[in-house]
This record gives C-alpha cells, sequence and structure tokens, in this order.
C-alpha cells in the first residue's frame, strides 16, 4: 500500500494568508478604526467649543452697507458714525435666534437711543421674516441680505451672530450664538465706555 501526500503548489500557498497575515490585517483595520472614532471626537469637542461665544474677530474698519429695510426705508452703516452699532445676522428658521429675539428686543428699547441696532435676515424668505418680526414684537430695524453681501463682508458663519461697531465705525466685537439680557448689557455698556 502506497501512501500519497497531497502535493502543495505554490498557488495554493499563496490563496492560504498565514496567521501573523490575518492578524496584521485585523490589527490595522482596529487600529483605523480607533484613530477615525478618536478623530471625530475630537471635532465634536471643537465644534461644541466654537458654537457659542466670542469669536475670533480681527479688529478693522467694520464693511459699509446699505440695507433695504421691512417697513420701508434704508438702514445705511456709514450714516451710524458716532453711534455704536449692534449687527445681528438671524433667520426665521433657527431656533437659537427665536431664543435671543427678546433679549434683543429689550436691549434695544433701553439702549436703543445711544446705540443703533440692525437685523440683517439671512438664507430666509421675506414672509417668513416678517412673521418672525411680528412674532416676537420686534420693532429695531431689520432688512433682509437676499444677496448674501452683507453677510459674506462680514465672515457671518452661522446664525445667530452678532458684531459689535464702536463709535468710531471699528469692528470690535463677534458674538456667535444667542445672547442673553446679560451678556448683551455687558457688551454694550463696554461699546457706550
Amino acid at each position: 500500500m502506497s501512501i500519497t501526500h497531497p502535493q502543495t503548489t505554490q498557488s495554493s500557498r499563496d490563496a492560504e494568508p498565514s496567521p501573523w497575515a490575518a492578524r496584521s490585517i485585523a490589527v490595522g483595520v482596529a487600529l483605523a478604526v480607533a484613530a477615525l472614532l478618536g478623530l471625530m471626537v475630537w471635532g465634536l469637542g471643537k465644534r461644541a467649543e466654537g458654537t457659542v461665544g466670542n469669536a475670533p474677530v480681527q479688529t478693522r474698519p467694520a464693511s459699509a452697507f446699505s440695507l433695504p429695510l421691512f417697513d420701508g426705508g434704508t438702514f445705511q452703516l456709514g450714516e451710524q458714525r458716532g453711534k455704536p452699532v449692534l449687527v445681528n445676522f438671524w433667520a426665521s428658521w433657527c431656533i437659537p435666534c427665536e431664543d435671543e429675539a427678546a433679549a434683543l428686543e429689550r436691549a434695544y428699547r433701553r439702549y436703543g437711543d445711544r446705540v443703533a441696532f440692525i437685523g440683517v435676515n439671512v438664507q430666509d424668505t421675506d414672509p417668513n421674516a416678517r412673521s418672525f418680526l411680528r412674532r416676537f414684537g420686534v420693532s429695531y430695524p431689520n432688512g433682509r441680505d437676499a444677496s448674501g453681501e452683507v453677510a459674506i463682508d462680514y465672515g457671518m458663519s452661522g446664525v445667530p451672530e452678532t458684531y459689535f461697531i464702536d463709535r468710531g465705525g471699528t469692528l470690535v466685537r463677534k458674538w456667535q450664538g444667542p445672547l442673553d439680557d446679560e451678556r448683551l448689557r455687558q457688551f454694550l455698556d463696554d461699546l457706550l465706555r
């Protein structure tokens, strides 16, 4: 009786990976997944950091603009020289914009004789914007930046976003996210000093 040994050919050895190769692939995949998860966690943390609060702004002359107002007329930033200005970018679909609407209106009623307020509606429709203003009783001047030109000139990255311009026409502060009564009072008092 003869014993035959299966012949191992070169092609059959190539078809079966070694145990070390399989482990190396598994470790590589696990490291890649861990790196991606770490990057995602880091990104979410950075996103949360930059969502609300003071944002870096280059102190510079504020970009001049002219904005047609919802109630007629035009707001000209250049006509506000000598008076601080609050420029608030908002949209009717923005929930944080709803959250800050009452605080902005209260600040306007308190500071409106000393600080010019202008609301700049972006990425919105005229009817929705007008409905928002009525619903929240907003009485300070507001207009729609239909072309997005004002938003681009100011470097707006989302809504709500508020810019503070001093008496000399210099952009001195940018706030991302909704403002509350306390911060508005602090920022406006700083502008008036």
